[in-house]
């Protein structure tokens, strides 16, 4: 009989136990790591839009976004001056989706909110106009009437 155990495999490290101060910084390390990875995905793909963007001429473009019950979307794309077909550039929609999530992340959930992109592609400055929905509830309290 052959032994077939690799002993230059690395043994898994062990795990923190579950609530600890080391599971909570494990969870916080990553969560660090996949906002860094996030961001610079926005960052590539806004090089990428701007880049794209400038070549058609853009100068400016607004986006309407907005989302309610857990999900949304960018509704509609308007490009100055008019460019045909702008508004189904390959990311576009999501990369301005992307950017009112980053400022707003969860605002799409109960009653959601919204609001407008504008990106000045001349001098690449995006400004963001946002609103959230709120249901207000007033109660009062009466006895012994």
């Amino acid at each position: 009989m052959t032994d077939t155990t690799n002993e230059t495999s690395p043994i898994p490290a062990p795990r923190p136990e579950p609530g600890s101060p080391a599971a909570l910084a494990a969870m916080e390390a990553r969560i660090a790591e996949m906002r860094e990875r996030e961001r610079q995905e926005l960052t590539e793909e806004r090089t990428r839009l701007l880049a794209a963007l400038r070549a058609l001429g853009v100068a400016s473009l607004e986006a309407d976004y907005d989302g309610y019950g857990d999900s949304g979307n960018v509704e509609a794309i308007r490009a100055e001056p008019e460019v045909a077909k702008v508004d189904e550039m390959e990311g576009l929609a999501d990369f301005l989706w992307s950017v009112a999530y980053a400022e707003h992340p969860g605002f799409e959930n109960n009653e959601g909110g919204g609001g407008t992109v504008t990106w000045d592609v001349a001098v690449d400055r995006i400004d963001l106009d946002h609103y959230d929905n709120v249901v207000e509830r007033i109660s009062s309290q009466s006895e012994d009437i």
